[in-house]
């Protein structure tokens, strides 16, 4: 968030309140703190509404000489970020997870932080109007394929620490280990269910994104974003094959979940991080 402009407006002012709130509540609920204390999730909920007003307000140009929705590397990760907090605030009221919730709260301080140092630039001239709803279902199919990963990536700990070993029994009937304490199976449906949703959403993405280049065909490249984002739907539709036709498990199918969110990660926060960072330009 451009919190540095120096503008006096009400909007920019309360963009760079709202995310000193959030960097605040975001500390506050990585705190060591007793398990059974309502006070980290309080704080993780009011940095989270504060960090999607500074979204709304920063990318949507509130505040700014130019009008137009703002957007780069920096704020859609901030936005898959917020998105994935949202869905843990959800699951957090039926299985707590604090150990997930240090780690959000982190990851949602850092993307602030990076958000701060790199705004990205005003994109008034869309040319179609279907062009936004792609970009806003882009960024929501980034947040639930986050969630995916990050239930894939509790799944194959619990796993490890499920095998037997030497001095240590495997836990019995197939529950996690504290502090998750939830069957297996059940978390491996929630991961696949996110898989589920996000193909579903970058789909439909896709297919706004082909429809606006056929009513604006200088809208359509083949560029690193259209190349990444092809290959990572390609790679999620082999993984749902796969676990729908052949009975893909475990580290198989979380293989298959990894590889294609580090592709759609390269497709626009990848490519974009290269121009704004590696290179030096917005446009």
């Amino acid at each position: 968030m451009n919190f540095l402009s120096g503008s006096t407006d009400v909007a920019a002012l309360s963009v760079w309140v709202l995310g000193l709130v959030a960097l605040v509540g975001y500390a506050a609920a990585t705190w060591p703190i007793e398990s059974r204390s309502r006070w980290p999730a309080v704080a993780l909920g009011v940095a989270w509404v504060a960090h999607g007003l500074a979204l709304v307000l920063d990318v949507g140009g509130w505040g700014q000489a130019q009008r137009g929705a703002r957007f780069g590397f920096a704020p859609a990760l901030s936005v898959t970020v917020w998105l994935v907090l949202a869905m843990h605030a959800v699951e957090s009221r039926f299985v707590p997870l604090p150990g997930v919730r240090r780690l959000l709260a982190l990851a949602g301080s850092a993307t602030l932080l990076l958000t701060l140092m790199f705004p990205g630039d005003v994109r008034v001239h869309v040319g179609s109007p279907w062009v936004p709803l792609h970009w806003l279902l882009g960024v929501a199919s980034y947040g639930l394929f986050g969630a995916a990963v990050l239930h894939a990536s509790l799944l194959d700990a619990a796993e490890r620490q499920m095998r037997p070993r030497a001095g240590r029994p495997p836990a019995p009937g197939g529950v996690l280990p504290a502090p998750l304490g939830l069957p297996l199976m059940r978390l491996e449906r929630l991961t696949f269910r996110f898989v589920d949703a996000g193909f579903v959403v970058l789909s439909a993405a896709l297919l706004l994104g082909i429809g606006s280049a056929v009513q604006s065909p200088a809208l359509w490249k083949w560029d690193h974003k259209t190349i990444f984002s092809l290959l990572g739907w390609g790679t999620v539709a082999v993984l749902m094959v796969g676990r729908h036709v052949r009975g893909w498990r475990g580290r198989h199918a979380t293989r298959w979940l990894y590889a294609g969110a580090a592709l759609l990660l390269l497709a626009y926060i990848g490519s974009r991080f290269v121009l704004e960072v590696l290179l030096g330009r917005v446009s």
